[in-house]
């Protein structure tokens, strides 16, 4: 399992609402109770650098926070709410909206349906919190799939459980690494299967739902660039002729509808331009294309944002690290990289709701 070592501090900027209102208010899931996500939401809410730019109230158990925070050395007050109203953001003390469900004594780094079960609740609780604007964004913490579904749960992780909890219609993944901002056509297959997947219609459509992501996320005319498949572009049919048949008259389509995307740009090099500022987002085709440029430009800093539920979600883009969970060593960068970026997104969640919030209504 991938972890997170003790890197540099995350570089995600974010600021005081202009209106010199209060600070946005952040439900933080402690994710897994027996993986890192306690931990790294213990040091997160803790660091002044992070609960200068928002207010952050865990979801999750008292009881399971308490450990992380002693685990973790830290000279904190966890005090439980039962609502978010309830939470006074005093010095030295973390709130936590209180679900009672994991001991603080569950064995560390072992699949367990009760520690499933708390992961779910803090997703679902967190997520009643944001639609009904009693917080403004929600920061996740990894969750441990086989611990979900041992508690029953049937969904493949966060991403598809937040969009049956919202009634989304379609949601995506947003990487934001250093104001770049990374899709994805596909995800979660085999490379193989993903290929088979990589359509006209189907990139046609990923255009169009990158392009709202932008927009929403304030680029009022974004520029988007179309990542090749094959070496060098294709070379024109000689290493592969996706660029030709698949990608180029999906640009094409897109171009005519009066989006503003270019393509297929071979990928050795688009992420890079994107990063030199010459493009707002790239849309990359499957899994590790997007992923791998972006966790090695910055590891901590990637935020993982999901685009398309009516509510605001950024997340740690790494798993539950089982190997090293109690030990107190697991960095907070990431979380700290997330529960930044939603601060400074949550001024866009006017806009989110407007685009995203018609098809969760229905």
């Amino acid at each position: 399992m991938t972890h997170p070592q003790q890197t540099s501090p995350d570089r995600t900027a974010a600021t005081r609402p202009a209106s010199g209102g209060p600070l946005p208010l952040l439900a933080v899931t402690l994710g897994d109770p027996v993986g890192i996500g306690p931990e790294i939401t213990a040091r997160t809410l803790a660091d002044p650098a992070t609960t200068a730019v928002g207010r952050g109230l865990a979801v999750g158990d008292a009881a399971v926070l308490r450990r992380a925070v002693a685990v973790c050395g830290l000279d904190v007050e966890v005090r439980a709410v039962a609502a978010p109203a309830e939470a006074r953001f005093e010095p030295g003390t973390i709130e936590v909206l209180d679900l009672g469900i994991a001991p603080g004594d569950l064995p560390w780094g072992r699949v367990d349906a009760v520690a499933g079960r708390s992961a779910v609740a803090a997703i679902e609780a967190a997520t009643r919190a944001a639609l009904s604007g009693e917080v403004d964004a929600v920061v996740t913490s990894p969750i441990n799939k086989e611990a979900i579904w041992a508690a029953g749960s049937r969904h493949l992780g966060h991403t598809e459980m937040l969009g049956e909890l919202t009634g989304a219609a379609h949601f995506d993944t947003m990487f934001v690494v250093r104001g770049l901002k990374i899709f994805f056509t596909t995800r979660h297959l085999a490379l193989r299967a993903a290929l088979d997947q990589i359509t006209e219609e189907r990139v046609a459509a990923s255009i169009r739902h990158a392009a709202t992501a932008l927009r929403v996320f304030g680029h009022d005319t974004p520029r988007l660039a179309v990542a090749a498949i094959n070496p060098h572009g294709g070379e024109g049919g000689h290493f592969g002729d996706e660029e030709i048949t698949v990608l180029r008259p999906a640009v094409e389509q897109a171009a005519a509808e009066g989006l503003g995307v270019v393509g297929p740009v071979p990928a050795d090099s688009v992420f890079h331009q994107g990063l030199e500022g010459r493009f707002d987002g790239v849309l990359s085709h499957f899994h590790d294309q997007g992923h791998i440029p972006a966790k090695t430009v910055d590891f901590d800093g990637t935020v993982s944002v999901t685009v398309g539920l009516p509510i605001l979600r950024t997340s740690v883009d790494h798993g539950t690290a089982f190997d090293i969970a109690g030990s107190g060593r697991a960095s907070h960068g990431t979380m700290a990289a997330a529960f930044r970026a939603a601060a400074g997104f949550s001024r866009f969640t006017d806009r989110i709701r407007a685009a995203y919030g018609t098809a969760a209504a229905r």
